[in-house]
Parts: C-alpha cells; structure tokens; sequence
C-alpha cells in the first residue's frame, strides 16, 4: 500500500497566523509638537479551512504536504495604518473526509459535500494602537495590545468512500468479479485472498437511464475489528455506504454462520453499522446444481433478501439490480438521511490502538515541527513608534 495512489489517512500539522500588534505611535508633525497618538491596529492572521472538492477521489495530494501554515497578520503603523490581514489557507479535500485530532483522537469535524467549507483553526485577532486608547485624561497612551496568539493543530484526515452499495464479505468472495460484471470498473481479479488492496468504485446502470455507486471493499476476515488482516483500515469505507450487499460463496459450508462472522466484525467497528439496510448475495452459484441450491435455502438467513447470482454467467444479476434498487430508494433508507449530519454518528479513536493504527498507516515515524515564530521576535522596530 505504500506505493499505491490510494491514500486515505494522512497526518498533517496545522497552524493558523497570529495576529499583528498595535503600533504604539505619538504623531509628529512640523509646528505640531503634540500631534497625539495615530499609532494603527495590527491585522488579523489567516486561518485554515477545510473545503470538499469533488476533483480529488483520494488523499494523495496531501501525502507530501505535511505543513499548513496560514499567514500572520502585519503589525500596525503610523498614521493609523492598518496592518495587513494574513493570508487564509484552504486545505482541499474530497468529499468523505472526517478529521480528528491526532493527540487525543477526538472527532474534529467532517466534509461531505463540494463546496463545503470548514473553519479548523482560526487565525488570531490584530492588537488595538495606542489610537485607540486615547481618553480626555490620557491623551498620549504609550501601550497598544500585541495580537492574539495563533492555533496550531496536528491532525488525522480519513477518507471514507461516498457510495450507494457497499461490497461486505470474506476474501475471494467475488466482490470484484460481480462490480465488473456490473459495472465498467476494472479492478483486479486473481484467484487468492487478498487480490484487492485499495477499494474501487463503480457506476451500475439501471434501467431507464439511472444509475447508482458500487463500492469494492477488500475482503474481511475475522479479527478484522481488532486489526487483523486488512479489515481494519477499510473498514471506516463502509460507514459512508448507505446499503451493504454482504456476499458469501455457495459453496461455503455454513452460509447462515459466514454471514453473521461478518455482521460481529461489523459491530465490533461501529455498532451504527447495523442500523443501514442488508441485502446477502449467494455468489459462484454457477458451480451449484438445482438440488444443492435447494438444500441451501435452509441455511441461509431470513432476515434479510437474499438472492442467488454467478457474476461469470450472469445468473441472477438483473435480479440482484433489482432488489438493490428497492432497498435505496425505500422510505426507510434515503442516502440523504443516511449522509446527513445528524445520522452519521463518528466515534473517537480509541488511544489503546491507536500507536498501532500510526504504524499500519506508516504514520508513525512522526512529523518534523518547523519552529519559525522566533523570527517574528527580530523584527526591526520602528524607532518613530517611541
């Protein structure tokens, strides 16, 4: 995975600017000799924003870009002059993404449309001149205020994939094969576990021109909540699924067993989990005959459709299209609601694992703090401001 232009978790150090002191400035002016305090108001620094760009489909622009630092505001000046606002920094990212803080692991904030935008740090507000504390009884105030100090964040960003129908099941279950089948998505396809390491989407036609995403997740094993194998890094992809299609082989022995393996690994995760609507595709069903077909209607579960299909033949595809189309477009199972703030519940990381998630990720080797504030402090001072 680290070669792969998939990348879903980054950690990035953020900072907002401080903000631009007051200047301290007594007027002079020829014939003048008490001009009064003129000194202006330093500016605002920038801040760092977060906006969902619907142009990236992954992290990997942030990969490299480990440092966001937002403009500090200019001091204020003579004459009343105002110092400069500092530059805002906007941090594209695609819709999906969720950020939490990478000290405590608390849940920050989330993207999930184009065009949203963020605040993450707000940059720290201009100290007052000495013009504006100017009083009847103090008309030459020699003291302005130093701007507000800056914010300075380091964060986890996790991509987790926007899609109608999320692929749930055991590696080598055909989750591949069927999104091609369906789809014009290409991902590769080999027999052994593990073929798929990133996930892939893909776009399935319906009739009358519609159409909804598919999403390819590699293959859960069990364990896979508490890190084994790849489950635990992809995973956080099906939480954004508004419909899971849990797959499991005819030939497996105990379909009923597999299906509910899959559903404990899915509650371990996110226990919210459970609450999106199900539907079990009984896959390979090429290799089966009428007779074993009949013999397995009696182990698998009733709680939820099931659907016998072979992506290779295309057995009991159209059906299965059928039967997804339904379940997204059921009262019960909008992907607005689904997507929607106040239904989407994020859970903080757990720190007991999270050094071992830093390290599965390759995020672990930390990130280099460049401390440049100390050359704010040798900044010339203006000798008039006295």
């Amino acid at each position: 995975m680290a070669d792969s232009n998939f990348v879903d978790y980054v950690k990035i150090y953020c900072r907002s600017g401080k903000g631009g002191r007051g200047s301290m400035h007594l007027r002079h002016v020829k014939y003048q000799p008490n001009g009064g305090p003129d000194g202006g108001d330093g500016g605002d620094g920038g801040s760092v924003y977060l906006r969902g760009n619907h142009n990236y489909w992954t992290l990997l622009h942030l990969k490299y870009q480990r440092h966001v630092f937002a403009e500090h505001g200019g001091n204020g000046g003579r004459a009343k002059c105002h110092g400069t606002k500092g530059r805002d920094e906007y941090i594209d990212v695609p819709c999906g993404t969720v950020v939490y803080d990478a000290e405590t692991g608390k849940f920050v904030c989330d993207v999930t449309h184009d065009g949203q935008v963020v605040r993450l740090l707000k940059g720290g507000r201009g100290g007052l001149g000495n013009f504006q504390f100017r009083t009847s009884t103090n008309q030459a105030p020699r003291y302005a205020q130093p701007g507000e100090p800056l914010q300075e964040m380091t964060v986890i960003l996790e991509l987790k994939l926007l899609a109608d129908v999320g692929l749930v099941g055991f590696p080598n279950a055909g989750k591949s094969t069927l999104l091609s089948s369906m789809s014009s998505a290409r991902p590769k396809i080999a027999n052994y576990p593990f073929t798929t390491l990133e996930p892939s989407l893909g776009i399935v036609e319906y009739r009358d021109q519609k159409s909804f995403v598919m999403a390819d997740i590699p293959g859960i094993i069990e364990g896979a909540s508490e890190g084994k194998g790849l489950g635990l890094r992809f995973l956080r992809h099906i939480e954004r699924n508004s419909l899971l299609l849990f797959m499991v082989p005819g030939d497996t022995d105990d379909i009923k067993k597999e299906y509910e393996v899959l559903l404990g690994e899915l509650r371990n995760f996110n226990p919210e989990m459970l609450d999106k609507r199900r539907v079990l595709a009984v896959t390979k069903c090429d290799l089966l005959d009428d007779e074993l077909v009949d013999m397995l209607q009696a182990t698998i579960p009733t709680d939820v459709p099931v659907v016998f299909i072979s992506s290779v033949t295309g057995q009991g595809v159209d059906e299965l299209k059928d039967v997804l189309w339904q379940e997204l477009n059921s009262e019960s199972n909008k992907l607005q609601a689904i997507m929607g703030e106040d239904t989407l519940v994020h859970r903080d990381k757990d720190m007991s694992k999270f050094a071992v998630e830093l390290h599965d990720e390759g995020e672990d080797e930390g990130i280099e703090y460049i401390d440049i504030d100390h050359l704010d402090d040798l900044e010339d001072v203006d000798e008039e401001d006295f």
